[in-house]
């Protein structure tokens, strides 16, 4: 079946494989970044947008919504990360940038995008998560903090989604690696990483199964190598 499928983030490894996998399906892929040249040429339609813009996020699902007729995914990508050497040693202004791309982002594409889910019937929405969400260390607190938030807006947006036949759901990793990143560092061996490719089969198995069997599911994908 061809989908239309919104991609966030998409500009970044993550976004571009799941991309390329549900373009690959048949899928009309409309990817999202704040910069247009960076988006993966697979995808039917690259967008520029200011997620942190909600007028703008609500521009573009109207434009989707009048052109496309339906939106049966979206898979939401905008990530971002800062640490600190120690709890006392963190600084909030990290904190205010995570806010940003790892919660103001979601919050404007969900509450935008919502009724079209609802509409589809056979919608699906997706984060990336992190294991640090549940288990922060302190030298992460603020982007354990805002993963924390980030899931449970998810959550809520699912609560929204029940019995539509459209689910939200997270994907938790411990951290996402691609070939750049293992070019760059040849002799590391990124235990408990998840490829993006992985990533996007996941992603592009989303619709194989019911939405009441998915809803509101945390969906570990830490390899245990």
């Amino acid at each position: 079946m061809n989908r239309v499928v919104l991609v966030t983030g998409a500009g970044g490894a993550a976004g571009t494989a799941v991309v390329r996998r549900l373009a690959a399906g048949g899928d009309t892929v409309i990817a999202v970044g704040r910069r247009k040249e960076r988006l993966p040429v697979e995808a039917a339609e690259a967008v520029a947008a200011d997620l942190l813009d909600r007028p703008a996020v609500a521009r573009l699902a109207e434009d989707l919504r009048e052109r496309h007729g339906r939106i049966d995914g979206v898979v939401h990508l905008v990530g971002g990360w800062r640490g600190a050497p120690g709890f006392a040693a963190t600084d909030l202004a990290d904190w205010d940038v995570l806010h940003d791309l790892l919660i103001r982002t979601l919050q404007h594409v969900t509450l935008e995008f919502e009724p079209l889910l609802r509409a589809s019937g056979d919608g699906r929405f997706a984060i990336v998560s992190a294991r640090s969400a549940a288990s922060p260390s302190q030298r992460d607190a603020a982007y354990a903090a805002a993963k924390a938030a980030a899931e449970a807006w998810t959550l809520a947006l699912a609560d929204a989604l029940d019995g539509t036949g459209s689910a939200a759901v997270i994907f938790v990793v411990r951290a996402l690696v691609d070939d750049e990143m293992r070019a760059a560092r040849p002799d590391a061996a990124f235990h408990g990483f998840t490829d993006v490719r992985d990533l996007a089969e996941r992603v592009a198995g989303l619709w194989d199964r019911p939405a009441a069997e998915l809803n509101g599911r945390r969906i570990d994908l830490v390899d245990p190598a």
